[in-house]
């Protein structure tokens, strides 16, 4: 399969996308049904691109790009590493038309990471 989207051009897509959330998820249920108002992730988030698939029906065409969303963390955090290190704390899927207009969000988020923040 072509690669059709950049790691660079996706990237700039979520990073673009978080700083419109302010780094902030609205709304979210996690996979217990337990609901949360906000969800605050930690502005030095970064994401890796770790999919990316093409949909196509009789009347919709869209992409749809999967992150791994990782926080940074000190050595000092984590005595068995050196230097810097990034934890997992949960994946997003981002959808866009076929203009690349945003369409779509789904995240999935380990709310009992002590790296975001929880409002219920």
């Amino acid at each position: 399969m072509v690669n059709f989207v950049e790691s660079s051009d996706a990237n700039a897509l979520v990073k673009e996308h978080l700083e419109l959330c302010n780094y902030k998820v609205s709304g979210y249920w996690d996979q217990k049904d337990e609901f949360y108002e906000e969800i605050t992730l930690p502005p030095s988030l970064s994401a890796e691109l770790i999919s990316s698939s093409i949909g196509v029906t009789d009347r919709e065409e869209w992409i749809q790009l999967k992150f791994v969303l990782k926080a940074d963390r000190l050595a000092s955090e984590d005595k068995l590493s050196h230097g810097r290190t990034e934890k997992k704390i949960g994946e997003v899927i981002l959808i866009y038309d076929k203009n690349m207009e945003f369409v779509d969000e789904n995240w999935q988020i380990d709310i009992d990471s002590p790296f975001v923040i929880v409002k219920r």
